[in-house]
């Protein structure tokens, strides 16, 4: 079918009753995610084969974005708008400075001011509206924040990381006829504006400038004092807009590497990945890295082979690492056409007595006080003695002999919480998690309808929940007390995984 009638369908379904089909919006929103990133990427290679002087850091930026945020309205034209909206903050105020000023007359940067003094009126208006009268300053409280690094977020919330306000600055400049080139430096991006009417490689011949730190105007050697050591002069030579995009893609990489092993921080570092790939495909260290990523996730086990192989072409040394990935790849994909059934656990098993609660319940931790809802249960702990001694569940009344619950909580992660921790809602909501469509078909106002593959795997719980749910309103209406409260035991479901 045509691709715009793909995505009509999946924005039909996505837009249709939000407590409804929650498992075919689940997917759907990621065909439409994956579907978008298909096209973005197609965009980034046409984009990357221009000639260097005709590539856009701006327009670069924004692909970056739309990369990692597929189903956000994130769009060249709209980021425009608003930096021209800035642009024109701008003249405004050189107006009142300078009313015959040039960059008054230039339109999108069609020509470069050539005298030095109206060159630093620009940059003078540029500070003052940009860091006093919009108030942008450089994230020194949340630096590791992914939303740092998108264009369309740092225009949003007027806060960035030295390389996304680097290209908002530069691309203001160049707009108002200054040209600004931007600076690799290590650990803290810089631009860097000529002194020289001539083209020069001394970079004494520069002020470097620091969009992360207001616009601040630095010598050479003012600025190893923001790193703390001395670098040698190739660290001041200006870069192409490619490279701009690989530091820019190599913050949110590392950003992913420092995640928690959620699903989020997977996300990102898959996309960032791909993206890195993409304006460098041969990067042998971040091939392995993607390779490895799809590994452990058991995703995509044929592209796992075809990676492998072009890792093996350029690098004949990692045939180890390559040899070891092959073999249990070719496992994998074995193993993928002999499924496992899934384990079928029902409530009437003598085994499950114990076990008081049931897939779909709207949940409160009783001592951290967060609200969730049930995806899984096993009558005893099922952890490993490591993360047993770590989470202090000996601590509990019951210890690790009783049942424990996977819970998907309204903060986004995901847990394992003990029975004797854990109490039904007294006022049941919806539980805004990402995977709760993964899980449930829909919300009934009091609790979570198991979809099929859940339902098949806990074939008792349906019947259970809805008694469950009954009994408790008729309780709250006669009034009855409050349970006692004990100790926590919890843990993000990933990292017990890992255990």
């Amino acid at each position: 079918m045509p691709e715009h009638f793909c995505e009509d369908e999946l924005l039909f379904i996505l837009n249709s009753d939000k407590r409804k089909s929650l498992t075919l919006k689940y997917y759907a929103r990621k065909i439409l995610y994956f579907l978008r990133q298909q096209n973005i990427l197609r965009s980034l290679k046409t984009f990357l084969e221009q000639p260097a002087e005709q590539q856009s850091a701006l327009e670069g930026a924004v692909l970056v974005d739309q990369y990692c945020n597929p189903l956000a309205d994130v769009t060249l034209d709209g980021i425009s708008v608003q930096v021209d909206e800035i642009a024109e903050k701008v003249k405004k105020m050189l107006r009142i400075k300078n009313p015959s000023h040039p960059s008054l007359r230039i339109a999108n940067g069609d020509c470069v001011i050539e005298d030095f003094e109206l060159q630093r009126q620009v940059l003078f208006a540029l500070n003052s509206v940009l860091y006093e009268q919009l108030q942008y300053k450089g994230n020194e409280c949340d630096y590791y924040n992914p939303l740092n690094s998108y264009i369309h977020q740092v225009l949003l919330r007027h806060t960035g990381i030295p390389i996304s306000l680097s290209v908002l600055y530069m691309t203001l400049a160049r707009k108002l006829g200054v040209q600004l080139e931007p600076v690799n430096f290590p650990n803290h991006f810089l631009l860097r504006w000529c002194q020289k009417p001539r083209r020069s490689e001394d970079i004494y011949d520069f002020v470097y400038i620091d969009a992360f730190g207001k616009g601040k105007q630095l010598k050479a050697k003012e600025c190893e004092y923001l790193i703390g050591h001395q670098v040698t002069a190739d660290y001041y030579s200006a870069i192409s807009t490619t490279e701009v995009l690989l530091r820019m893609v190599g913050n949110l990489l590392n950003i992913g590497k420092r995640g928690e092993g959620n699903e989020k921080s997977y996300q990102l570092l898959r996309d960032s990945l791909d993206l890195y790939l993409t304006i460098n495909p041969d990067n042998v260290q971040y091939l392995l890295l993607q390779a490895r990523l799809y590994f452990h996730l058991g995703i995509w086990p044929e592209k796992v082979l075809d990676i492998l192989q072009h890792i093996q072409a350029l690098d004949p040394s990692q045939h180890g690492a390559v040899g070891y990935l092959v073999q249990h790849t070719l496992e994998h994909i074995q193993h993928k056409k002999h499924p496992v059934t899934p384990e079928v656990k029902r409530r009437s098993a003598p085994e499950h007595l114990e076990v008081q609660y049931s897939v779909g319940l709207i949940m409160k931790h009783k001592r951290s006080g967060y609200n969730c809802v049930i995806y899984g249960w096993d009558p005893k702990c099922t952890m490993s003695q490591e993360w047993i001694t770590t989470m202090r569940v000996h601590q509990l009344s019951n210890g690790a002999d009783q049942p424990f619950y996977n819970v998907l909580v309204q903060d986004g992660t995901c847990r394992y919480a003990a029975q004797e921790n854990l109490e039904p809602h007294s006022s049941p909501l919806e539980i805004g998690h990402p995977e709760v469509g993964r899980y449930f078909s829909e919300f009934t106002e009091t609790h979570y309808v198991a979809n099929e593959e859940l339902q098949t795997r806990y074939p008792e719980d349906t019947g259970e929940t809805l008694d469950t749910v009954q009994q408790l309103y008729h309780r709250t209406a006669l009034g009855s007390g409050s349970q006692e409260e004990t100790p926590a035991a919890e843990q993000n479901h990933h990292q017990a995984m890992l255990m």
